[in-house]
């Protein structure tokens, strides 16, 4: 029997070897325009680069940066993507965070693709930030591994100019997200909408119909009506990203529950036949030995 120790430590390492199932890396889409790219603390073109708490960087989060590489994740999160605007606190930390808190293992990765100004019509499927949104998290998937969890989307502001524009958003939205999970073959893949709390026209309230009132499934929506803004009227104060990066939280945190325990079932389940294979294998061996 003892001749069976080498391999019984073999297949030891062999088990401790294999990756923990239950650590995937969730990877989190950012896209939108300014209030997800992020103004919380920037007052004439200048950040106080205040950052509270929920917003303080982990050692488990990381953001895709402009060269397609993981690296720390840290405030501003779309520094080098949103180059063309000062960027500021934005809800993606305070979101990574909460869910980090709730429980959440693994690796939590950020894509930043959010760009200040934009009209939805620029995020249809063929447009160049669409594409640029495509590219990247099929990137963030292929240099780290892991799964598209989520997208979170905050945008809309720009389409209340027109009423035209904002009629047309929630079917713009609807084809948008249908694009999306096919070319990432993800037919499920959830999306969580911000309502809006503000705009720069006249059709705010159209928009916000719009948004909450989109029927399809794994689409949901927090609001952020009444949160408060910064001397702009327009971009959200930094309280109220952290805020809103809560709700986000909360949200995939509900809709994710049911899933996670379902994953981490099969998972444990997964690692229970393969270490009885291990066992059963190394029965085998030690009677070969002998």
């Amino acid at each position: 029997m003892l001749r069976c120790l080498p391999l019984f430590a073999f297949f030891i390492a062999l088990s401790a070897s294999q990756p923990d199932p239950r650590s995937p890396k969730l990877i989190f889409i950012l896209a939108g325009q300014s209030n997800m790219a992020g103004r919380g603390g920037v007052v004439n073109g200048t950040w106080d680069h205040i950052i509270p708490p929920e917003c303080s960087p982990d050692p488990s989060i990381l953001r895709l940066n402009a060269h397609l590489r993981w690296e720390p994740a840290h405030e501003p999160l779309h520094a080098d993507i949103d180059v063309l605007k000062t960027c500021g606190v934005g809800p993606g930390m305070a979101f990574a965070n909460a869910i980090r808190s709730a429980g959440c293992k693994g690796e939590i990765g950020l894509v930043p693709c959010a760009i200040g100004g934009t009209n939805i019509s620029e995020w249809e499927k063929g447009t160049g930030l669409y594409e640029r949104m495509l590219r990247r998290t099929r990137a963030a998937v292929e240099e780290g591994g892991g799964s598209v969890a989520a997208l979170l989307w905050y945008q809309g502001e720009s389409d209340a100019k027109e009423r035209a524009e904002a009629e047309a958003y929630a079917g713009r939205m609807v084809r948008m997200v249908r694009d999306l999970r096919a070319d990432l073959a993800a037919p499920h893949l959830l999306v969580i909408q911000v309502a809006l709390a503000s705009s720069e026209g006249n059709f705010t309230e159209i928009v916000r119909e719009a948004q909450k009132g989109i029927k399809l499934p794994n689409v949901v929506c927090v609001d952020a009506k009444g949160l408060a803004l910064e001397e702009d009227n327009l971009h959200l104060t930094t309280q109220s990203q952290v805020h809103v990066g809560k709700m986000l939280a909360a949200a995939y945190l509900r809709h994710a529950k049911s899933h996670l325990q379902r994953s981490l079932f099969e998972n444990c389940q997964a690692s229970m036949e393969y270490n009885l294979f291990l066992i059963l294998l190394l029965k085998i061996s030690c009677l070969l030995i002998l």
